[in-house]
C-alpha cells in the first residue's frame, strides 16, 4: 500500500507505507537507526534484478515490497519548472509557481541572503508540490558552471564567471533549499551540476556530447556532464568522482550521490568510445562512482555486465544504498505528523512574500551601465508623459523567464509595466528584424517624450543546446537605434538577455543610459521600470564581463584556458585576465555618488606579516581547514554622498606579484551588499580574508600561500586600496589530488 496527501492524484510519487505495507516489518522504517543502517536494510531486502530499475532517473520501484516508483529529475532553477518529476494543474491550485529571475540576474545583486531567501521560497513550493504527488523530492539544480566563454548558450543558469562569487552564491542557495547545511530532515536534496569543465553546447559543429576539455591541473582546481575531461568521460572519470569529490573534499555523508547528465551514460559508449561494448561502459560508471543514471542506459546493460562479472553485488549496493539515503534523509519513510514540510499545501506557493520578493530580486540585480543624467525618469504628477517602448523584449512574455522556467501566474513585460504607472501613456512597437518596421517605429518614437529600446538576446539563440557565434548587435539594430536616438528625445536603452558588446552606444552622445536586465521573471517588466523611473535605486554590478564584439575572432570557444597564451592566440579569459573589456566585471552605476574607504588598525605598522606565523596560529575549532583560517577581516566604510538612499555592493579584489607568473589581473575575494544608506548616512561591510583567499594555485594545482606583495582593492573602478606584504617560505595550504591515470 503507498500514501499520499488528501487530494493528490495517483502518478509516480506516492509515499511508502511504513505503517502497514510490507516495508513496514523492515528497518528502513526505522526511525531511530542510522540513515546507513536503514539503507541497509532497504537494499538487503532487494533481489539483484529490482536493483537495476532503481538506478535510474524513472525509477519502477519494487511492487512486492511496496517501495513506489519514483522520479528523480526535477528542476527548479529559479522557482518549480517544467520537468519529468514536475506537473503543474491545468487550472486552480499548482497551475503556476513563483517564477524568479535568471541566476545571471540574481548574481548582478551580489547578496547572499536574498539568494538563500529565494531558495527557500523555491523549495518550500517545491514541498507543497510534492505533498500532492506533483513533483519528486530530489531538484537538479544549481548549475555551478563558472561562465568562460561569453557564447555560452548556458551562460544565463549561472550567477557569473567568478568561482568565489559563484562558490557563495550556491551556499546560500543550497542552505534554502536543503533546509541548511546538514539538517535533520532535508526540504529538498539540491544537485550541483555540472561536474565539471562543462561550457559548450554546440558551437561550430563541436557538441558537448562529444567535446574532450583539456584543463591542466592549475586551471581545474582554480576554476571549474556531458564531456569527457582529458579523455575521460566525467561520469566514468574516478579521478574527479572519488579522488577529488569524495577523497579530497570529502564528500562523503550516507546519503551524497552522484547522477548522470541525461544520456552521458550513453555517451561514454558512443562517441566518445571510452570503452568497448555497452556493458563495458556502464561498468566503468558505476565503478568510478556515478550511483545514478538520468536514462534508461544502467537498467537496459548493467545486467549484462554482472552477468559477465564486470561489476559485482556489492557495486549494485552501493549506488541504491547512496540514492535511498537521500530519501530517507527526506523523510520519505517516516510518517507525516514527524515531518514538518509535510503539512505545506498550495496555500504556501506564491504568497505575497514569494511574489514581492521574485520583483525584489529582479530590482537588486539590474545593473546600470551608463546614464547622462536622463534616469531616474521624471513622472509629472499634473500631467502626461508619452514613453515609446520599442524593441524585441518591449513586450516579451515567456522569454523574461529564460529557460528551465516553470509556469509563471503572470508575466509583466517593460510595456505592461509602463502601462500601469499613473501619468505615463505607452506605446509599444515590438521589433522589426528589417526596415519595413523603420517608419512606425520613428513615427511613433518622434510623438513621445521618451524612447525606451528593450533588445537583447533570447532563448532562440542562448540556451541548452546553443552557443551564440556573435557578441555584437546586428547592423539593423545599431541602425535603427541610432536613428531613434538622434531625434533629439531621451533614449535608453534596456538590454535584456545576455551581454552584447554596448560599445556603440556607451560614448554615443544620443545615448542617455544604458541598462542591463538580464532574464528578470515574472514581475520584470515591473523591477525595470521601478528602476527607470527611481521608485527602486540600481545597485547590481555585472556578474561577467562585457567583451568586444571582435572577442569571438580572437579565441576558439574550445580552447579552454583562461590565461593568455601568446603561441595559441588566446587573449585571456574572465576579469581575471583579460583587461580590455567594454564593460568590466563588477561595474555598476548608481542614482547617487558613494565614497569607501578602509578603516586600517594604526598598530599594524608597515602591514608585513610572516607566513610562519599565519600558519602555525591556532585558528579555533570550527575551521576544519587551514585554508579557511582568518586573515583579516577588513571593514570598509562607504558614505552615500548624494541624494538619493540606495544599496551599495562592497567588492574587494586582491591584486600583486606572488606566486607562479603569469599574475592574475585582480582576484575576488570577498562582498557584501549594504542596504538602504540614506544621503549623508555611512555603514560599513566587513570583508572576511582567509588564508586561501590570498593563496594561488601552482603548476600542480596546489594551494599555497606565498610571499610578495598583496594589494586589497575595493570598487569597481578601484576607490580604495589596502596594501600589505607576506614574508618568508611558500606554504601549502591545500595539496590536489594528481591524476595517475589509473
Amino acid at each position: 500500500m503507498w500514501l499520499m496527501s488528501p487530494g493528490a492524484l495517483a502518478a509516480g510519487h506516492l509515499f511508502p507505507d511504513c505503517e502497514n505495507g510490507p516495508l513496514a516489518t523492515n528497518d528502513v522504517c526505522n526511525k531511530a537507526l542510522s540513515i546507513k543502517q536503514r539503507s541497509q536494510a532497504l537494499v538487503a531486502a532487494l533481489e539483484t534484478d529490482e536493483k537495476y530499475g532503481l538506478l535510474v532517473s524513472t525509477s519502477s520501484g519494487v511492487e512486492r515490497l511496496g517501495l513506489p516508483n519514483y522520479e528523480w529529475w526535477q528542476e527548479a532553477l529559479h522557482g518549480v519548472a517544467s520537468s519529468p518529476g514536475v506537473r503543474f494543474a491545468d487550472t486552480g491550485d499548482f497551475s503556476y509557481a513563483t517564477s524568479f529571475p535568471q541566476p545571471i540576474l540574481m548574481g548582478a545583486a551580489f547578496d547572499d541572503e536574498l539568494i538563500e531567501a529565494v531558495a527557500t521560497v523555491v523549495s518550500t513550493e517545491a514541498r507543497a508540490f510534492n505533498n500532492f504527488n506533483r513533483s519528486g523530492l530530489d531538484y537538479w539544480t544549481p548549475n555551478i558552471n563558472p561562465y568562460r566563454d561569453p557564447r555560452w548558450g548556458r551562460g544565463q543558469e549561472t550567477p557569473g564567471e567568478d568561482p568565489f562569487h559563484l562558490s557563495s552564491y550556491v551556499t546560500a542557495l543550497i542552505k534554502g533549499l536543503q533546509g541548511g547545511e546538514d539538517p535533520d530532515i532535508l526540504k529538498v536534496v539540491a544537485t550541483c551540476k555540472h561536474f565539471t569543465a562543462y561550457d559548450i553546447e554546440d558551437w561550430l559543429g563541436n557538441e558537448r556530447y562529444e567535446f574532450d576539455a583539456q584543463i591542466t591541473s592549475q586551471e581545474l582546481a582554480e576554476y571549474y556532464s556531458y564531456n569527457a575531461l582529458n579523455g575521460v568521460p566525467t561520469c566514468s572519470n574516478s579521478y574527479i568522482l572519488q579522488d577529488i569529490l569524495r577523497d579530497h573534499w570529502n564528500w562523503t555523508r550516507d546519503y551524497q550521490y552522484v547522477v548522470s547528465d541525461c544520456d552521458a551514460l550513453q555517451n561514454v559508449y558512443k562517441p566518445h568510445n571510452y570503452r568497448d561494448t555497452r556493458e563495458a561502459s556502464v561498468a566503468s560508471s558505476l565503478l568510478a562512482g556515478t550511483d545514478l543514471d538520468c536514462g534508461t542506459y544502467y537498467q537496459l546493460h548493467l545486467p549484462g555486465a554482472f552477468e559477465q562479472g564486470l561489476i559485482d553485488s556489492d557495486l549494485l549496493d552501493r549506488a541504491v544504498g547512496r540514492i535511498y539515503s537521500a530519501l530517507i534523509k527526506l523523510g520519505y519513510f517516516d510518517s507525516p505528523d514527524s515531518n514538518p514540510y509535510r503539512s505545506l499545501s498550495f496555500s504556501d506557493v506564491f504568497t505575497p512574500y514569494a511574489e514581492d520578493l521574485a520583483r525584489r530580486a529582479a530590482e537588486e540585480g539590474i545593473v546600470l551601465i551608463k546614464n547622462d543624467g536622463t534616469l531616474p525618469i521624471q513622472i509629472p504628477t499634473d500631467g502626461n508623459i508619452t514613453m515609446a517602448l520599442i524593441g524585441d523584449w518591449a513586450n516579451a512574455t515567456t522569454d523574461m523567464q529564460g529557460n528551465y522556467q516553470g509556469i509563471a501566474k503572470y508575466l509583466h513585460s517593460p510595456f505592461y509595466a509602463a502601462s500601469q504607472i499613473p501619468g505615463v501613456k505607452a506605446v509599444c512597437l515590438p521589433g522589426d528584424p528589417t526596415t519595413d518596421g523603420y517608419p512606425r517605429a520613428l513615427e511613433a518614437a518622434a510623438a513621445a517624450d521618451i524612447i525606451i529600446y528593450a533588445d537583447g538576446p533570447t532563448t532562440a539563440s542562448e540556451a541548452e543546446g546553443k552557443d551564440r557565434t556573435l557578441i555584437r548587435w546586428s547592423g539593423e539594430k545599431v541602425d535603427i537605434m541610432t536613428q531613434l536616438a538622434g531625434l533629439g528625445k531621451p533614449f535608453v536603452l534596456v538590454q535584456m538577455g545576455g551581454q552584447r558588446d554596448d560599445a556603440p552606444f556607451i560614448n554615443h552622445p544620443n545615448v542617455s543610459a544604458i541598462l542591463w536586465g538580464g532574464y528578470p521573471g515574472q514581475a520584470g517588466g515591473d523591477a525595470i521600470m521601478n528602476v527607470l523611473t527611481g521608485k527602486a535605486s540600481p545597485a547590481g554590478r555585472l556578474p561577467v564581463t562585457q567583451y568586444p564584439a571582435h572577442y569571438v575572432n580572437d579565441v576558439v570557444m574550445t580552447d579552454m584556458s583562461l590565461r593568455p597564451n601568446t603561441q595559441t592566440g588566446n587573449p585571456g579569459r574572465t576579469y581575471m585576465w583579460y583587461d580590455k573589456a567594454t564593460v568590466p566585471f563588477g561595474f555598476g552605476l548608481h542614482y547617487t555618488h558613494f565614497a569607501t574607504s578602509v578603516a586600517v588598525d594604526e598598530d599594524e605598522g608597515d602591514r608585513s606579516f610572516d607566513i610562519a606565523d599565519l600558519t602555525t596560529s591556532d585558528c579555533g575549532s570550527e575551521v576544519k581547514h587551514i585554508d579557511q583560517c582568518l586573515f583579516r577581516r577588513v571593514p570598509v566604510t562607504v558614505s552615500n554622498m548624494g541624494n538619493t538612499t540606495s544599496d551599495f555592493v562592497v567588492l574587494g579584489f586582491v591584486a600583486g606579484e606572488h606566486g607562479p607568473e603569469p599574475y592574475p589581473i585582480k582576484r575576488l575575494i570577498g562582498y557584501q551588499r549594504l542596504h538602504n544608506i540614506e544621503p549623508g548616512q555611512q555603514q560599513t561591510a566587513n570583508l572576511t580574508v582567509t588564508l586561501g583567499s590570498l593563496g594561488r594555485r601552482d603548476e600542480d594545482g596546489n594551494l599555497a600561500l606565498y610571499p610578495g606583495f598583496y594589494s586589497l582593492l575595493v570598487d569597481v573602478p578601484t576607490q580604495t586600496t589596502w596594501n600589505f606584504t607576506l614574508k618568508g617560505e611558500p606554504f601549502v595550504l591545500d595539496e590536489w589530488p594528481q591524476d595517475m591515470g589509473v
